[in-house]
């Protein structure tokens, strides 16, 4: 590596070195290097004398006897840098991971780029930058095999960019930054700022260029650890199944009171846990988009995507964040055949003047299309409100959906209130009475309000007790696995 030196000052900033990162990540033993003898080299008279290591350390090992591909920054050897690496060595490691259809892991901790200060230093001449020259093989492999990313340090250029470049990604709280570029270059911009207000998890996690923040870097590794257990090895193969001692008949009974009034609040959370297998959900992007909570998760041992509503958020209305986040989480499990779960109390789009200055439109037109062109099985569940453009947009018409409903279930072009304050609004200027002439028509369209009429005319698939929802969704998931068919999609995944 870079010396003693350089390991223990990089220990002192409380960070572990790639090759400790790579022994904490893959099951013991596993790890074979790639291209372990590749350098620098000093040679005198034809004799080497010293080496100076590329500082990307790449492999294949295994990740609970699953084979994955890694390759990882070496901070100690000039930080990380590209400069100091050789851009056929990742673009090696990238296209093993491809051809040979295993997950890809990228500890990143340094630029990761090309054409550093003491690049140019050294040839005397700079170049139209050539970095993105390999960038295709990373494109393409977001179509066909798992990234996922962990942050080690101050990730800036081209790191961040592979960062941003993966379906997961985890920052270290505290000791990890990304940013397109640093506090030096920024002060040109005549903004002072540190590493952590720049581009600190508690940023990057909360916009959404990262999907999540750990405690501390054994927490990432394990994070990422649980996140490839879900999915699997490429878009050629099936999500793994695993054994599952949870009943599948097993009720909650506190479900059937989980919904309260119309008006309030309720923990969407508990109620997905209590739903799928016990202690499997595994929640991603968290605190982005914060309107929509979306995970992975096991359902009678069978790896499914969960989208939730959270009402405690903008009332479970979307806005132009949560559109982004839904999009692009709809994408990596439409990629990886999972088939889609969906608990929903959606009253519609934000409205708003801050809902049309932040684009809402263009970002859930967005989401709806990467709704419509998935393949893979969908199964809603309709909690409480089910309304609008964001409730509509997601049922893919091409794919058969069953809807199951909860007594509590209502649903429309619009909610109610609203839309009879928009339709009758002449009347209700006109009328002496304003309040008796809002219940009378209440009243009038309680008949049709009833989710009891919908399931009359197969508007859902059937009305359910709350505590029988786990068994309902059993069968879904058993039966959607026989009809899921592994391969490449014709558009594939962009970050």
């Amino acid at each position: 590596m870079g010396g003693p030196d350089k390991v223990a000052r990089h220990h002192e900033n409380g960070r572990l070195t790639v090759r400790e990162r790579i022994d904490l990540l893959l099951d013991k033993g596993s790890f074979r290097e790639v291209g372990p003898m590749t350098g620098v080299p000093t040679y005198s008279d034809g004799q080497l004398e010293a080496v100076l290591p590329a500082n990307l350390v790449c492999g294949r090992g295994s990740i609970d006897g699953r084979p994955v591909m890694v390759a990882g920054d070496d901070f100690t050897i000039r930080g990380g840098s590209g400069e100091a690496t050789l851009f056929e060595k990742a673009t090696f490691a990238m296209r093993l991971a491809s051809e040979y259809r295993m997950p890809l892991v990228q500890l990143v901790d340094g630029s990761g780029g090309g054409g550093g200060m003491k690049m140019y230093e050294q040839s005397t001449h700079t170049t139209a930058p050539p970095i993105l020259r390999d960038w295709h093989y990373a494109v393409a492999a977001l179509g066909i095999v798992p990234m996922a990313s962990m942050v080690g340090g101050s990730v800036a250029g081209m790191g961040a960019l592979k960062v941003c470049h993966s379906h997961y990604s985890v920052m270290v709280r505290g000791t990890s930054q990304v940013f397109a570029g640093g506090p030096p270059l920024v002060r040109y911009t005549r903004e002072d700022v540190t590493k952590e207000d720049l581009g600190g998890s508690r940023v990057q996690a909360r916009n959404g260029v990262v999907s999540d923040e750990a405690e501390d870097e054994p927490d990432a590794l394990r994070r990422i650890a649980c996140y490839l257990s879900f999915m699997p090895s490429s878009a050629w193969e099936l999500p793994p199944v695993q054994s599952c001692e949870d009943p599948r008949d097993r009720r909650d009974e506190w479900l059937r009171e989980a919904i309260p009034g119309p008006r309030q609040a309720f923990d969407i959370r508990r109620i997905v846990q209590a739903i799928v297998d016990e202690g499997s959900f595994f929640e991603m992007s968290k605190l982005f988009g914060r309107s929509i909570v979306t995970g992975l998760a096991r359902v009678n041992g069978r790896a499914v995507a969960v989208v939730a509503s959270d009402p405690s958020q903008y009332g479970g209305g979307l806005n132009a964040a949560a559109c982004q986040k839904l999009r692009r989480f709809i994408d990596m499990a439409n990629t990886f055949h999972l088939p889609r779960i969906g608990f929903y109390d959606i009253p519609g789009l934000m409205i708003g003047s801050d809902a049309e200055a932040a684009g809402t439109l263009r970002f859930a037109s967005e989401a709806i299309a990467a709704i419509y062109q998935t393949t893979i099985p969908h199964c809603a569940v309709i909690l409480r409100r089910f309304f609008g453009l964001g409730a509509a947009g997601q049922i893919n018409p091409n794919v058969l959906t069953p809807i199951y409903a909860w007594p509590s279930g209502q649903w429309g072009s619009m909610p109610f209130e609203g839309g009879i304050e928009a339709a009758y609004r002449a009347a209700f200027d006109a009328s002496d009475d304003p309040e008796a002439l809002r219940a009378e028509i209440e009243q009038r369209f309680a008949y049709s309000r009833s989710p009891f009429r919908a399931a009359e005319k197969l508007g859902v698939t059937d009305l359910i007790d709350p505590a029988v929802t786990r068994s309902v969704l059993c069968d879904f998931v058993e039966d959607a696995y026989r009809s899921l068919t592994p391969g490449l999609l014709a558009a594939p995944m962009r970050p």
